[in-house]
């Protein structure tokens, strides 16, 4: 037995039409009945909210919304109609299901994060298959680049899950863009991720979908340093999530897991928390922080970009411009370049000041 998370995103669920495609939907449900006949516990986690809710208002999908009100409205439309097509397909083999509606900071507050995993808990132990989707009727930010698949990822650490499922509708990884380059083949596998393998994908890759394979690579991010495989596949491939927990070749794209794993609070750091600013380090304090066990300080920034105050989430750069950790601040933007060194003079005590302390620091490079 083993705990799998399947992920199907808008872009799957929907037809050219942008019409929820009612056979996708029963292929899904199939499989994961039989997933559960197998004894294997599965969580589904699934987009389409507001491509249900677009066609009840007459909207053609090449003409989809890009205000956040708009689109909560439509989520909201949508919602019951997504749910009700699921639980009409699972009923056909007597399988209930629960929604659950969660968003990235539901992760980082230890209380709903305690409570959402009882629930999810509870729900398997009755039998049921939990319905996760992201809360679009109330978020505002995330509502706008898709995050279910980083809500998957987050939901496969959550419930201790041995492999995530991202289903999608192409292949999986290719080497080149297929629109493009039609001698574009899968990459079968990624042990480790790089600055040539990120560059291969792009932004969403059709109008009715948000988040597209760079979401899909986040997202196989966050699994891997939860110590879980992930494969992102075809959603329109024959016994694609049989095959894919059976660890069967050619599926799709298979994510491999890290050796080391982070917490659940330093996932949702490095991951779920859109940082607002970034603050360049000297070479003394990115190599302090890449060994491990060291907070940053005021004295090691070199430069601030943006403004933030305490509590938010920033980026932490070399003197590169790469990107190497993440944390949330201790100090405000003003405060901290009030703290840094003007001279050559010994740091005072205002220039060692906590910028990111080590228990709030992830250093994800």
């Amino acid at each position: 037995m083993s705990r799998v998370v399947v992920k199907i995103g808008t872009s799957s669920l929907t037809n050219e039409a942008g019409v929820i495609d009612r056979s996708i939907i029963e292929r899904v449900a199939n499989e994961i009945s039989r997933l559960r006949v197998d004894g294997h516990v599965v969580t589904l986690v699934t987009s389409g909210a507001i491509a249900a809710g677009m066609p009840v208002l007459e909207i053609p999908p090449s003409q989809r919304p890009t205000d956040s009100v708009t689109l909560q409205a439509l989520s909201s439309i949508g919602q019951p109609a997504l749910l009700r097509n699921w639980s009409e397909a699972f009923a056909d083999y007597g399988v209930a299901i629960g929604q659950i509606l969660l968003a990235p900071h539901n992760f980082g507050e230890r209380a709903q994060y305690l409570h959402a995993r009882s629930t999810l808990a509870r729900l398997h132990e009755l039998g049921v298959v939990p319905l996760i989707n992201e809360n679009d009727a109330v978020t505002d930010a995330e509502i706008r680049y898709g995050d279910n698949d980083r809500i998957a990822a987050l939901v496969a650490q959550l419930v201790d899950a041995d492999t995530l499922i991202l289903l999608t509708d192409t292949d999986g990884v290719l080497t080149a863009d297929p629109r493009i380059d039609p001698a574009a083949s899968l990459i079968e596998e990624i042990v480790e991720f790089d600055q040539h393998l990120e560059s291969l994908v792009g932004g969403a890759g059709t109008v009715r979908g948000s988040g597209g394979m760079a979401s899909k690579l986040t997202a196989a991010k966050i699994a891997a340093w939860s110590g879980v495989r992930t494969v992102i596949a075809n959603a329109r491939r024959l016994n694609v999530l049989v095959d894919a927990v059976s660890g069967i070749d050619g599926v799709g794209t298979t994510v491999l897991p890290r050796p080391t794993t982070l917490s659940a609070r330093k996932l949702w750091i490095g991951f779920a928390m859109p940082a607002v600013a970034t603050v360049t380090v000297d070479d003394g304090a990115a190599e302090a922080l890449a060994e491990g066990g060291r907070s940053l300080l005021a004295v090691g920034v070199t430069g601030i970009v943006g403004n933030f105050d305490s509590g938010h989430a920033i980026d932490v750069a070399r003197q590169s411009g790469e990107v190497f950790a993440k944390g949330l601040a201790r100090l405000s933007a003003a405060e901290l370049q009030a703290a840094r060194p003007n001279s050559d003079e010994p740091a005072s005590r205002a220039q060692r000041l906590v910028v990111v302390h080590v228990d709030d620091l992830v250093v994800i490079a």
